[in-house]
This record gives C-alpha cells, sequence and structure tokens, in this order.
C-alpha cells in the first residue's frame, strides 16, 4: 500500500543543515533544563510513598501542603495531575517501622481537612533500596542497548553512514527526556522503558533508509550523492508516514485513555516517534551526506568490482 501514488521529490537534503541547528539548539535546551530544574524522577527511584487523591473540586496545593505538614509529614511534595481535581502526594522513604496503612490514613485525615469528601486514589510504597537498584538496572539496561546498537552499526555499514546513525539515535532520547524535564512529568520505570523502546524505533527507521541509499546507489552512479538520498528519502516515504500514522493511533489512545499510569508511557513514545521520523530524514541521512559518502560507501560485505575504478 502506498500513501502517494507516484513518488514525490521533496529535497529533504537541502534543508540539512537547518535542521542541525535546530537539533543543537533542542538539545542544548534539553541539557540546560535537566541540569537547572532535574527531572521529576517518580517513587520506581526514589523511593517513598505516593499517595492520589481526588478532590471534590479544584485542589488548593498551598492548604493541601499545610494540612499535610500539620499531621507530622514535612518533607512532602504535593503537585495536580490529571484534571485540577486530581492531587499526587509524595513523601519520603519510611522511617523506622511506621505501618503504611497508618500513614495513609494519617493524609487521609490531613486531606479531609481540607475537603471532607476527597477520597484516596491508589498508595505505593517503595522503599529507598529499592529504588536505588531500579535506577541502576534502568542506566544499565539503557547503556547495554547503546553498546549493542553501535556494534550492531560497526558490524554493518561503513563509518560514514554508521557516524549517521549514532548522532541519530543519540538524539533522539534527548528530545524525550527534554520534554520530561520542561513539562515535569512523573519519569518513572514506563517511561525508560519507551526510550528504549524509541532507541530501536530510531535505528530501524535508520537503516531502512540507509538500505534504500544502499541500493540506489549503484543504480543512479552519474547522479550527485545528494540526489540519491532525496531519492532514497522520497522512496521510503509513504512507509514512514503509513507506519507512524497506525503507530500513533495507538499510543495516543493510550495517552488520553490509558490512565495516569500509561500517560508517561505515551508521551515518550509519542515525543519519540516524531524525533525519530525527523532525525532518520534529516540526521542522519544529512551526516552521512557531509561526510561524502558515495556508491563506495556501501554495507562493509559487498565487494567493489572492477567496474567502480573506470572513470
Amino acid at each position: 500500500m502506498e500513501f502517494f501514488h507516484s513518488v514525490p521529490k521533496f529535497r529533504f537534503m537541502a534543508a540539512r543543515k537547518i535542521c542541525y541547528a535546530i537539533s543543537v539548539i533542542v538539545i542544548i535546551g534539553s541539557i540546560a533544563v535537566e541540569a537547572y530544574r532535574g527531572l521529576n524522577f517518580a517513587i520506581d527511584f526514589t523511593g517513598g510513598v505516593v499517595i492520589e487523591a481526588s478532590f471534590t473540586g479544584a485542589a488548593d496545593l498551598d492548604k493541601t501542603h499545610a494540612a499535610i505538614g500539620g499531621a507530622g509529614f514535612n518533607d512532602v511534595a504535593v503537585q495536580v495531575f490529571g484534571t485540577s481535581k486530581d492531587v499526587l502526594v509524595r513523601l519520603p522513604p519510611l522511617v523506622g517501622s511506621t505501618p503504611a496503612n497508618e500513614v495513609t490514613k494519617r493524609i487521609e485525615a490531613a486531606l479531609k481537612t481540607v475537603d471532607p469528601g476527597v477520597q484516596i486514589r491508589r498508595t505505593e510504597i517503595v522503599g529507598p533500596q529499592v529504588g536505588k537498584e531500579l535506577a541502576f538496572k534502568g542506566v544499565q539496561a539503557l547503556m547495554i542497548t547503546m553498546v549493542l546498537i553501535l556494534a550492531y552499526l560497526a558490524f554493518q555499514f561503513r563509518w560514514k553512514f554508521g557516524v549517521g546513525a549514532v548522532i541519530a539515535t543519540l538524539h533522539d532520547p534527548f528530545v524525550v527526556v527534554g520534554v520530561f524535564a520542561i513539562t515535569g512529568m512523573s519519569f518513572d520505570l514506563s517511561v525508560l522503558a519507551a526510550v528504549l523502546a524509541v532507541l530501536g524505533y530510531s535505528i530501524n527507521e535508520t537503516v531502512v533508509v540507509f538500505d534504500r541509499v544502499r541500493e540506489l546507489f549503484p543504480q543512479m552512479r552519474k547522479s550527485e550523492p545528494i540526489e540519491v538520498f532525496d531519492r532514497a528519502i522520497n522512496e521510503t516515504l509513504s512507509r514512514t508516514i503509513i507506519t507512524k500514522f497506525a503507530t500513533l493511533i495507538v499510543v495516543v489512545a493510550l495517552y488520553l485513555f490509558g490512565g495516569p499510569a500509561l500517560r508517561g508511557f505515551g508521551l515518550a513514545l509519542i515525543v519519540g516517534i516524531l524525533a525519530v521520523t525527523y532525525s532518520s530524514m534529516f540526521i542522519a541521512s544529512g551526516v552521512a551526506l557531509d561526510l561524502g559518502s558515495s556508491h563506495r560507501d556501501l554495507m562493509a560485505s559487498e565487494r567493489r568490482t572492477a567496474v567502480d575504478d573506470l572513470p
């Protein structure tokens, strides 16, 4: 199935330098926001107690914070999530032998002084040691994924293509994490899983374009490399639009109707899919082109024939 009746002739590579500038600004901005504000790490990584409460009307965060502090919980974070009626209360890890149900009852009693009709929706408890272990495992999974991707690229492509693919692959997680730093949304294990999925998705999209470039170079020997890259992207554009649209339908549904537990996961995938589409077209291909890729820079296993040396 094709989205276009004929192969379009968009000049993607003509805009690559503008896209470089946009990507540099986005990545620097993402790093700056992460350094200044940091990520809103969920209880999965920090440990502690999370309580979700639903008020009958718009929640007053100042009164809620004061009421919880009056109940003996000083180091507490209170924020609205979802609607203005939904409040997320985050406490540090429990100290001593304080039962979790007692903490919940004390928080609920404090919240009822603000709104007698408040309801506790969910209580989640993670110990500090478990949180640190999950954080370590998450970083470990991320590093292993990157090493395996780099190993695949080194085996599959020559270095000019590999560099473009690596830069595009590193570009996409920065965009996703930057969005979470800017919005302040909770960064939990499901979001980390989405980031890992985006890494794999990114390299897959880049390889699809590069495979088409590899096929076209022998057919378009008399054409300039920029024409070959543009043709490859245009020929895979129908597939890109159809697959991305189909995937976005699912992840947007997750974001809108999956509830708070899946909202971060859905947002990470939405941002990741858009970033992957952009980077595979402009960043990966653009870098490979600017490094001087030609028909000689195909897969490492491909043998050059004597015809290649002819004028």
